[in-house]
């Protein structure tokens, strides 16, 4: 039997820590660096991020748009990034946000998380707002493979508050009624399944028990977007540190591209985020 995702990023976050690497080559970070932005300054970033992030960092994630912005040789790019990053044995997270309905999220499924395909990956982000049962094709296939999907939940964007946070008919928040459709499809409070919820560090915690989840959690909103360690150990009181990953990028991505600079980000960060969840 395969092992979920779940389980197997619990393992990785135990052996080698909380940090996730975000990987977001944009415009203003490649010309930061003092390329031109091109397929060739994508690729020096993308390939200079991932090698500080090896042997420290439990994940990589992967900005998808910033490579798609280039058509299909950023796809190219993306997918020696996925394989590098695989052979490194770093959990690959495909930090795009899809949703849909019918055979569209079927053909999403069999993109990114069917062995078939080259832009496989570890997990994937996902959107709910078309319904959390729309995601069913994404979840069967990820099941099936051992791979993960992440469920945006309460966002690390202020935008999102607006209709993340209002009621639906029974009441509840939509992230709460969000993260509930999550616990219902792991189905499990004895394991980590494979489906995790996205929970960004600059929002108040959710009214829903963390422990009932049955998945892992995705952490953005730190450095950049101005949510502190400390905050996070606030926000995850209680948790058990093998379930949150913590992601963290253009705070790193500043250091570079001087490769000790990033090497030791990538250290200090994984480092005190490891102290901050206990």
């Amino acid at each position: 039997m395969v092992d979920s995702f779940g389980v197997r990023l619990r393992n990785t976050i135990l052996d080698v820590g909380p940090l996730c690497v975000g990987i977001d080559p944009s415009t203003t970070v490649i010309e930061q660096w003092g390329r031109r932005d091109d397929v060739e300054g994508l690729e020096f970033v993308a390939l200079a991020t991932l090698e500080a992030a090896i042997g420290t960092a439990a994940a990589v994630k992967p900005q998808v748009s910033f490579f798609e912005r280039f058509g299909s040789a950023g796809y190219r790019v993306l997918e020696r990034v996925i394989r590098e990053a695989g052979d490194a044995s770093l959990v690959v997270i495909a930090d795009a946000k899809r949703g849909d309905i019918g055979s569209s999220v079927e053909g999403y499924a069999q993109a990114w998380l069917s062995d078939r395909s080259p832009l496989a990956v570890d997990a994937l982000t996902a959107h709910p707002y078309l319904g959390v049962g729309s995601l069913l094709p994404l979840v069967t296939a990820a099941v099936a493979t051992g791979r993960g999907l992440f469920v945006l939940a309460a966002t690390s964007n202020p935008e999102g508050r607006v209709l993340q946070s209002a009621l639906t008919a029974d009441g509840d928040a939509v992230e709460v009624s969000v993260l509930r459709a999550i616990a219902e499809l792991n189905g499990r409070s004895d394991d980590v399944g494979a489906v995790g919820a996205v929970i960004g560090a600059t929002r108040e915690r959710p009214a829903f028990d963390f422990s009932r989840l049955g998945g892992p959690l995705l952490v953005p909103g730190v450095g950049a977007q101005g949510a502190s360690v400390e905050r996070v150990s606030r926000l995850f009181a209680g948790v058990s540190r093998a379930t949150v990953l913590v992601n963290v990028g253009r705070a790193i991505l500043d250091r570079g591209p001087d490769a000790r600079a990033l090497h030791d980000a990538v250290r200090r960060w994984r480092d005190e985020i490891s102290s901050a969840l206990p």
